[in-house]
């Protein structure tokens, strides 16, 4: 089974516990293939913990959960040091961070400084305690998910964090069909035990080197930067989008290129995950929700010039 087909195979054992949801799993596949982090929004009870779940179960990963709160420390997210008498030494004890698949319930929930803990570890792959450094397991993907903002006991992430999440999904509510499905389902018991491992850590790796070979001509990155630089001229925009999201729609457009069995992206690639890589990362006018407007990348896919195959 070459790596394409391991990725498929990945995102149908998800789909057994995630029902009517498959575009969106499918967006959740190709962030993991990319090397990214997931941030998903939504209220509660639709899906979200149960997503995380599944990927960690079908890719076969070590999974921890920490299900914030504001009185969640930052060291039970990236550990701590206690002094052992025998040897003289302050001994590290891990913090859940310590795994191949975080799950970050309800992030927005945590202090300021709980969630700035975060930030070692989804960008530069270690946490820091005490001065000394201690790398995370690899493969390592944080899957935070959030209450929308204004909900009781809330508070909004600060942008640098926003920045680190490659993508920002957001399940909703299922349709009527999708909802008796589940119904069904759960009555011949927890779906989540149908889901299958066909991966591991190695088997992710291979994916990912596989998506990180897939060939970016200089048209498309002339397309993205065109993209990713309209965000920061647009008038209902007040902060655009910064060279950190070129990179991750570039990521984003090679891992779509990759599940769709070719070597090389095309602007349809692109235009595919800007929206779900662009949007979080933005912070806009207070005219575009006071007035209604839409939002303004809808305009900006439309107005950059497409480049032609050559």
């Amino acid at each position: 089974m070459n790596e394409r087909n391991r990725a498929a195979a990945v995102l149908a054992q998800v789909q057994k516990a995630v029902v009517g949801k498959d575009q969106i799993l499918a967006r959740a596949l190709l962030a993991i293939l990319a090397r990214g982090h997931i941030l998903l929004e939504d209220i509660p009870g639709v899906g979200k913990t149960t997503m995380a779940l599944a990927f960690s179960k079908a890719l076969g990963l070590a999974y921890k959960r920490v299900q914030f709160t504001p009185d969640v420390m930052p060291s039970d997210v990236t550990g701590f040091s206690v002094y052992d008498k025998n040897t003289g030494k302050l001994e590290y004890q891990p913090g859940a961070v310590l795994c191949n698949l975080f799950l970050a319930d309800e992030l927005n929930r945590a202090t300021s400084r709980t969630q700035s803990a975060l930030l070692e570890a989804m960008e530069e792959g270690q946490v820091t305690v005490d001065g000394v450094s201690h790398p995370v397991p690899q493969p390592f993907l944080v899957i935070a998910t959030q209450n929308p903002a204004g909900a009781s006991g809330t508070q909004l992430l600060p942008d640098s964090q926003l920045d680190r999440f490659m993508v920002r999904l957001s399940l909703g509510y299922p349709s009527a069909a999708d909802e008796a499905d589940l119904l069904r389902r759960k009555q011949q018991g927890n779906p989540l035990d149908q889901v299958e491992q066909v991966a591991d850590a190695q088997t992710l790796e291979e994916m990912r080197k596989a998506t990180d070979q897939v060939f970016l001509s200089p048209p498309v990155i002339d397309y993205i930067v065109s993209l990713v630089g309209a965000t920061r001229a647009h008038p209902l925009i007040v902060q655009g989008a910064s060279p950190r999201a070129s990179l991750a729609v570039a990521s984003m457009a090679r891992a779509a290129a990759f599940f769709q069995g070719r070597t090389y992206v095309i602007p349809e690639d692109v235009q595919l995950v800007f929206r779900d890589t662009i949007d979080h990362r933005l912070i806009l006018s207070p005219r575009v929700e006071g007035e209604g407007l839409p939002h303004p990348t809808a305009s900006i896919l439309k107005g950059v010039k497409v480049p032609q195959p050559e």
